[in-house]
């Protein structure tokens, strides 16, 4: 019968108790090469060492992390994670309160711009970087140059947003390249579609601000919020909402880019000639490229036709034929379409492994719901993009997912074991940030806001002042973050995981030996290394049965008249025995063993 004493202590993290735990060392496996493991960061937070976190507070008072503060030091304790890619998240210039004039930056109207730190998604210029990110206003762009420089030389590549269906009301590059002509300015304005645009307008109309954004506002402290945002005519909102009065929650501070699509005519298509927004976004992105970036996390791309996806990520890839590009994607019918027409190299699983996840972390699937999921997308396992937090998502340790980050612990090792494919972590997401608290246009809704400044404080225990060494987690944090190092290692490293095929377990044991449908078991398997991985829904301690069903058994030459060990990779725990094609063994609650078949 199965005893690790790490086990125990995730029972214990789960049922909260303050108990004494030994932490055990980092491994210290590194490799340049294997499964891809994207580190996100929300780079104005990441680094923020101030703690006062005034709801709605300003720079002066609540702080921005810059580029340089993401150091070696962090640089070194993201590579312990076996991170491959950083995704450098909020890094284009986009619209925002502070007063950046005396630099000649044009101010933001505050009527249109999303908190006081504004959205990294309602981008003011395509070709300059956030002035709040810099030490120096003046050399922001020599500042994140060497932050990519500083992320090679410890062997990360760099991920930036891509941010292609919508931009600002207020765009307008002053950092474009000599030559360059700026997203419509040279746009027929009076009438509502015309294929050579870059916007949609509305003409006759002038926009109008939301009337309960107005309310939010302080004429005293913001001059420009009045509600008076001249833009006539007004053009059609990044979420495609045709009118000059958008809601308060629609994405109303930003305005549709246009692809040659005429939305509101049967969505008919003009492709040729060539869109000028598609040579102007390509210029984008080969710039950006240039600067030797190493992807694109792609905002919202199927708002944007695969057709041009098509056309531009080749011309992409032959400024730099390793760049990678991901999109952020909801619809799973479409997925085939932006791999094999779009070109993406990989897509977000938000709709069928997240979402099946989650609802299982608090009891509301079934585990054959996973391989139903990894059925339907044969072919394309590979390039699906799994992950548990980012951005968007609420963080695990809130009130509104699981409440404490062991819960979802199992839920982390089947995201990064189950496919070939990447998986991400958010930063703080291993130190069990909870995203508490209302942190200004962000409400209380478990999320890290991208609109505010603010302070994260349970990163901030692990940055400890900039030198990222942890010192002043909990024992409890420290265990969390040693799990997610033994996992993410593992991933991005074992040839079961990294090149493997995978068959399921599940039905076969639910069938045939009396499993509950909340453990999953499946393999991953070469035809040298074969992992047995078992991951537990359950909330209280169960013995349990696995068995290698005969068709698997046939695949790894499995003889049923042979014991063969198991050594368990992720607590490294006792070793137990695989005794007729079968392991009897006892699963802690939300608990999970990743078992090596030697």
């Amino acid at each position: 019968m199965l005893r690790f004493t790490l086990i125990l202590v995730v029972l214990t993290a789960v049922s909260c108790s303050r108990k004494k735990v030994e932490i055990p060392p980092v491994p210290a496996m590194k490799s340049e090469s294997g499964k891809i493991i994207v580190y996100q960061l929300m780079t104005r937070l990441f680094g923020n060492k101030e703690t006062l976190n005034k709801p709605y507070g300003t720079l002066q008072e609540n702080g921005v992390g810059k580029f340089d503060d993401i150091n070696d030091q962090a640089l070194l304790a993201l590579k312990e994670l076996s991170i491959t890619h950083v995704w450098y998240t909020g890094v284009l210039e986009h619209a925002v309160i502070t007063d950046y004039t005396s630099f000649g930056i044009p101010l933001d109207d505050a009527d249109v711009v999303k908190g006081r730190a504004g959205s990294p998604y309602a981008i003011k210029d395509y070709y300059d970087v956030n002035p709040d990110l810099a030490r120096s206003v003046p050399n922001r762009m020599k500042e994140f140059e060497a932050l990519i420089e500083r992320t090679h030389n410890h062997g990360i590549k760099v991920l930036i947003d891509f941010v292609p269906n919508h931009v600002a009301r207020a765009y307008k590059s002053d950092a474009k390249p000599k030559g360059t002509i700026d997203l419509g300015e040279f746009d027929d304005k009076g009438v509502r579609f015309k294929a050579s645009n870059n916007f949609y307008y509305l003409p006759g109309e002038s926009f109008k601000v939301p009337a309960e954004y107005v309310a939010l506002g302080d004429e005293n402290e913001f001059p420009t919020k009045d509600g008076k945002f001249e833009e006539t005519p007004s053009k059609v909102t990044g979420n495609d909402q045709f009118t000059s009065s958008p809601g308060v929650n629609e994405w109303f501070e930003t305005v549709k880019l246009n692809y040659g699509v005429d939305i509101e005519n049967g969505r008919t298509k003009y492709f040729d000639p060539v869109p000028d927004t598609w040579v102007k976004m390509k210029d984008i992105l080969v710039y950006w490229a240039n600067k030797k970036v190493d992807g694109f996390r792609c905002d919202m791309a199927e708002m944007v036709p695969v057709e041009f996806w098509h056309w531009v990520i080749p011309q992409v890839k032959a400024v730099n034929p390793e760049i990678i590009f991901v999109a952020e994607i909801y619809n799973p019918d479409a997925y085939r379409n932006y791999i094999e027409q779009g070109r993406f190299d990989y897509l977000y699983d938000k709709v069928l492994l997240y979402d099946t996840l989650r609802l299982l972390v608090n009891g509301q699937r079934s585990t054959v719901d996973i391989n139903a999921i990894q059925q339907r997308l044969t072919g394309i396992n590979a390039n699906m993009l799994h992950f548990l937090e980012n951005h968007d998502e609420q963080r695990i340790a809130s009130r509104f997912f699981a409440g404490n980050p062991w819960k979802a612990a199992s839920a982390m090792v089947i995201s990064a074991t189950i496919d070939q494919g990447p998986v991400m972590i958010y930063f703080g997401q291993e130190v069990g940030e909870p995203g508490a608290g209302a942190e200004g246009f962000q409400g209380d809704d478990g999320r890290t806001t991208i609109f505010d400044y603010w302070g994260v404080p349970e990163h901030q225990k692990w940055m400890n002042g900039g030198a990222f060494d942890g010192a002043l987690l909990t024992d409890d944090q420290k265990l969390l973050r040693s799990f997610y190092s033994t996992l993410l290692n593992l991933a991005a490293l074992h040839p079961a995981i990294v090149e493997g095929a995978y068959a399921d377990l599940t039905t076969f044991n639910i069938t045939e030996k009396n499993f509950n449908d909340d453990v999953l078991a499946y393999v991953r398997y070469t035809a040298d290394k074969k992992l047995l991985i078992v991951a537990g829904f359950n909330s209280a301690t169960r013995k349990i049965s696995v068995a290698i069903s005969p068709d698997v058994a046939d695949r790894f030459l499995l003889d049923k008249g042979k014991n063969y060990r198991l050594k368990e990779l992720l607590w490294q725990g006792e070793e137990l025995e695989l005794i007729e094609n079968e392991v009897r063994l006892e699963l802690p609650a939300y608990g999970a063993f990743v078992f090596e078949i030697e």
